[in-house]
């Protein structure tokens, strides 16, 4: 079973976006399907997100 983690930002709401370790991501609002993402996708976009914010 994968835990799934919801981001910092989302404080006390249900409206998020969720994090699998090893497995993808998901909309908070239908658990019950979610986007596949290897660990070498994951990072090239928390990559590209980072150096998205640092402009």
């Amino acid at each position: 079973m994968t835990v799934w983690r919801k981001s910092t930002y989302t404080g006390d709401g249900n409206n998020c976006v969720e994090v699998g370790h090893g497995v993808g991501i998901r909309d908070s609002k239908a658990p019950s399907t979610y986007l596949p993402f290897s660990p070498a996708a994951w990072s090239a976009f928390l990559t590209t997100v980072k150096a998205a914010q640092s402009r």
